[in-house]
């Protein structure tokens, strides 16, 4: 082993870091990639695109990499620009929607709206193909240090349940990886920082508290980092973590773009559903452009393809004016509230079509005041604000959620909070997991977090049985909020009755927000901050007979790469071992 290697495995993008074990600088590497038929370009991101072409997309010869002369897909830039032309057969989001419990997960599901006969592909396997790209492409750049033998560190999100956690691990197992250990986007970040400042203790002090904002393609992800002090020297605990918020980039591309169709419409211009995908796409790359600290540019032009063919269909132009850019960000996800204003509920139409969970409001700033506004009412008040993600490359956007957050401290009579400047935001993670790599053999600093919720187990009420009704259902805890990887925990007094030789259901939970759970803690009403994971059905092998219950106490291990492995014991020593279920049953 050679190597550490840091993979942000992203929403909209992929970056991949390394450091040498023999010396600790972290380095980028560039991605080789299509970036046109039959032209290879080295680029510092992979978008997280996956395109599955057609006997009759491309010519033949012209997908060739230098690793391989005839793939059957194509990742990255081309695949997001022939994804604009032909969106159904665009694999994208597949981090979403590996984070949707809501659908089976390892099933082929995407593209979701895919071209009819299609041969579709898992989240998972989406997945893993962007892996293998990275994988491919590090390994003939690096013939010497072949990538399945280096320590492997893929990032994923906060707030990212057990199964997703366990589904990612699996796709970087799936090519081949045998050291794999996943980490938190957010530390990611902080990890990165501390990478960039090496006098970073001059800067926070114990008792500080630092909000990790990090606001990518397809998420946004919040973290609240405490400075402590152990045995006189400054160290680092993460102590909350924000629920998962489908609310990105992507969001507000797509704001952007009905913007202007409005505009096209009272012109007269009526665009058809494959246009508004172009148009959505067209509207991303204008933005980053008018974003650009150097742009004074008062709009930029958009163009989208006519409906005949050829040029006859035409091709009309329109702009993304700045004046609409600042409103639409602004008013629209970034406006200035107050910290008692919470993300609204709205009224749901009854039926919907399948996809993913979005978020209802698309406030950010709501979503931020909710995450710190505690249980008792208090609000937490941040001392220093890292940015990350994308969407925060914009001066404009950090600025308004330094002026929000510093309204909310103000009223509540705090100190202003201090933003963490100077970092690269969108190589941020990948730099940070790589750095955490030699964190974990000493030569960095380490944050003492643990896992980002806590999970629990449905016990059923052992109350006598009511016509059509189901027994009520309790929930214990089998993990608790901050327990650390590689760590363990036992409920040695309390036994419960388990079902063996014939099929059983098993129900589990887990809680971003009740942080005072402790393993073994018995909750007798399941409420909204607890969020059922998914069931699984399982035959747990008995020794004799079917339908036995047999006596057993809990334990719990959380391991290094971060899934839990709930056990069930009996008195006789017998073990059973509760894994989370990876494919999902949908609801009906």
């Amino acid at each position: 082993m050679k190597y550490v290697i840091g993979i942000d495995l992203g929403t909209t993008n992929c970056a991949l870091a390394y450091a040498a074990l023999d010396s600790e600088p972290v380095g980028l590497f560039p991605v080789p990639q299509l970036v046109n038929p039959g032209e290879v370009r080295e680029e510092a991101l992979l978008p997280s695109s996956l395109f599955l072409p057609g006997a009759l997309d491309f010519p033949a010869g012209s997908l060739a990499l230098p690793w391989n002369a005839e793939p059957a897909e194509v990742v990255g830039r081309l695949a997001q620009k022939r994804g604009v032309e032909n969106p159904g057969r665009l694999v994208s989001s597949a981090k979403s929607w590996l984070s949707h419990s809501g659908v089976d997960r390892t099933a082929a599901i995407l593209p979701w709206s895919g071209a009819p006969g299609l041969q579709k592909v898992s989240p998972v396997e989406a997945s893993r193909r962007y892996l293998e790209h990275l994988r491919t492409a590090w390994d003939f750049h690096r013939p010497d240090a072949p990538f399945t033998e280096q320590e492997v560190l893929v990032t994923v999100p906060a707030s990212f349940d057990a199964v997703a956690r366990e589904l990612t691990l699996s796709a970087a197992e799936q090519t081949g990886c045998r050291n794999v250990t996943l980490l938190e986007e957010p530390q990611a970040a902080f990890y990165a920082w501390i990478e960039r400042h090496p006098g970073w203790r001059e800067r926070v002090a114990a008792g500080d508290l630092i909000l990790v904002v990090d606001i990518g393609g397809g998420t946004t992800d919040l973290t609240l980092i405490a400075v402590t002090e152990r045995e006189g020297e400054l160290a680092l605990e993460r102590v909350a973590v924000g629920e998962h918020i489908l609310l990105g980039g992507d969001n507000m591309d797509l704001a952007l773009a009905r913007a202007i169709e409005r505009e096209l419409a009272e012109k007269g211009a009526r665009l058809d559903g494959l246009q508004i995908h172009a148009l959505w796409h067209n509207c991303r790359v204008a933005k980053e452009k008018l974003l650009d600290p150097a742009s004074k540019a008062a709009q930029e032009p958009v163009t989208i393809l006519g409906k005949g063919a050829g040029l006859v269909g035409g091709t009309i132009r329109a702009a993304l004016k700045r004046s609409i850019l600042n409103a639409v960000l602004l008013d629209g996800f970034f406006p200035e509230v107050t910290s008692q204003d919470f993300p609204e509920r709205r009224r749901r139409v009854g039926l919907q079509e399948i996809g993913l969970p979005y978020a209802a409001d698309p406030a950010i700033t709501k979503h931020l005041a909710q995450f710190l506004r505690r249980q008792d009412g208090s609000m937490a008040a941040p001392t220093h604000v890292l940015f990350n993600g994308g969407v925060l490359h914009a001066r404009l956007l950090r600025e308004r959620l330094l002026k929000v957050l510093n309204g909310w401290l103000a009223t509540e009579g705090k100190t202003a909070v201090q933003a963490l400047e100077g970092e690269d935001l969108m190589h941020a993670v990948a730099r940070g997991a790589a750095y955490y790599g030699l964190a974990r053999r000493g030569k960095g600093v380490r944050i003492r977090g643990g896992i980002a919720r806590a999970y629990y187990v449905g016990i059923e009420s052992a109350m006598p049985a009511v016509p059509g009704l189901p027994n009520p259902l309790k929930a214990l805890t089998v993990a608790g909020f901050g327990m650390e990887e590689g760590t363990g925990a036992s409920v040695p007094d309390r036994e419960f009755a388990l079902v063996v030789g014939e099929p059983a259901e098993f129900r589990f939970f887990s809680s971003t927000s009740r942080r005072e759970d402790a393993v073994g803690t018995l909750i007798e009403e399941l409420g909204p901050e607890i969020q059922e994971i998914t069931p699984m059905e399982v035959h747990l092998p008995a020794s004799e007979g079917a339908g036995q219950l047999v006596p057993v106490t809990f334990e719990t291990v959380v391991t290094e790469t971060g899934p839990l492995q709930p056990w069930c014991v009996a008195r006789d020593g017998r073990r059973w071992k509760l894994e989370f279920n990876v494919r999902e049953r949908i609801p009906a």
